[in-house]
């Protein structure tokens, strides 16, 4: 059990580490609104992260992998939120006007905000519902109690892709103190909507 459990972590880790449309909502809503708007993030998208591994601990995410209509209906609507949230931010860096040298005036976010778009962005990516279908099964010991050892996964699963998270957000917190001028706000809204429009182009266009 406890080498199940190690390789486990380690994969989590592993997995944690590479970048996808959540990664570019949460350092977006730290470096531009600050630490805990960047942490209200994170946790909507590790109630995300849980409630896929709850769906594959109960075999409700093993629907995507039956059924094409399902997997291309969540396929399409997380196409639709990352377009519309990159869209967004893209307007409102055309909104920030022309570029000064004076300090950026950043609109304030309400923290549930930040929460539902870490929530939505992970839910709505059906690549996690089939990942969690097909990874966390292969961790369970034999002849261990699949239900109970599955849902434990699942939460610890959760909890490394939090601790990966937090310095990521405290690192970017701290980089959004220095970048204060307006127009690097406005670029960095330009790039980050651009990527969230191109990852959301991506997954509606892909097989």
């Amino acid at each position: 059990m406890m080498t199940s459990f190690v390789a486990f972590v380690g994969a989590a880790f592993l997995i944690a580490m590479v970048p996808g449309p959540s990664t570019v909502v949460i350092l977006r809503r730290a470096v531009v609104n600050g630490r805990r708007t960047g942490m209200a993030a994170v946790l909507g998208n590790e109630c995300g992260v849980l409630l896929w591994g709850l769906a594959a601990a109960f075999g409700l995410s093993a629907l995507l992998l039956a059924s094409q209509v399902a997997y291309d209906v969540i396929r399409v609507a997380g196409a639709a939120v990352l377009v519309w949230m990159g869209a967004r931010a893209l307007w409102q860096a055309r909104r920030a006007g022309r570029p000064d040298e004076g300090p950026a005036v950043t609109a304030a976010v309400p923290l549930r905000r930040a929460y539902w778009q870490g929530l939505v962005t992970n839910v709505a990516n059906p690549k996690a519902g089939v990942f969690a279908v097909s990874f966390l099964p292969q961790f369970v010991p034999h002849g261990a109690p699949v239900l109970p050892t599955l849902l434990a996964f699942s939460v610890i699963w959760a909890v490394v892709d939090l601790i990966w998270y937090l310095p990521l957000v405290w690192l970017a917190g701290r980089v959004g103190g220095v970048l204060q001028r307006q127009s690097v706000r406005r670029r960095m809204e330009q790039v980050s909507g651009a990527v969230l429009v191109g990852l959301g182009v991506r997954l509606a266009t892909e097989s």
